[in-house]
């Protein structure tokens, strides 16, 4: 149902669908095949409902560097999104399914990933957060760490400010001051704000 549901919320906001999977091993040559501009997965696929599709994404994401992938999962596994996210944020979603049902917002986040973007659901940032102590985030104080939760999230400087109320040149010296105590210097051409995400997910 979610998979068919999947397809016609998709079509019916204008994106093609090029190719529909029903289990976790026809996945990989779909996305070899299609090489499509985004792909959504359930984490939980046939035959064994375990973790196939989180399989298959690892497995895309190595063979097609960068392919946008948004992954479903009914609740948040701490394990598969720290998995996932260890190889990289760029162009990644991590939602949960309840987030389809507000479509403009997954369709949002679905673009965004597409982009090369980040779309985090907030359920999985707090879980991921909630087991990490003495971090290199310590030293950042409550509002950059708002702020790199929403980066975190995957939105863009105007969102953070008009999410917190305060002015996008706020947002920017926040985020300034959260790249330099993660010692991320200003002449890094690695995507700082990348870098940052990761060291927010990835620090247990």
């Amino acid at each position: 149902m979610l998979r068919e549901g999947l397809v016609l919320l998709l079509t019916s906001a204008g994106h093609e669908v090029v190719a529909v999977a029903g289990t976790g091993p026809e996945v990989l040559p779909a996305l070899l095949e299609h090489r499509p501009d985004a792909a959504a997965l359930d984490v939980r696929m046939p035959p064994g409902f375990r973790d196939e599709g989180l399989r298959a994404a690892l497995a895309a994401r190595e063979r097609i560097p960068g392919l946008p992938v948004v992954v479903l999962s009914q609740y948040v596994e701490e394990t598969y999104a720290a998995e996932l996210l260890a190889a990289g944020a760029s162009g990644l979603g991590y939602l949960l399914k309840d987030r389809v049902g507000r479509v403009d917002e997954f369709l949002d986040a679905l673009e965004r990933v597409a982009a090369g973007g980040t779309a985090l659901d907030p359920e999985v940032v707090t879980e991921l957060l909630a087991r990490r102590k003495d971090t290199p985030l310590d030293p950042l104080t409550p509002r950059e760490r708002e702020v790199l939760s929403l980066m975190a999230e995957g939105h863009d400087n105007a969102t953070i400010a008009r999410t917190l109320v305060v002015t996008e040149r706020a947002v920017h010296k926040h985020i300034g001051n959260v790249f330099l105590k993660l010692s991320l210097p200003p002449n890094d051409s690695g995507h700082r704000r990348v870098l940052a995400v990761l060291t927010y997910l990835n620090h247990q």
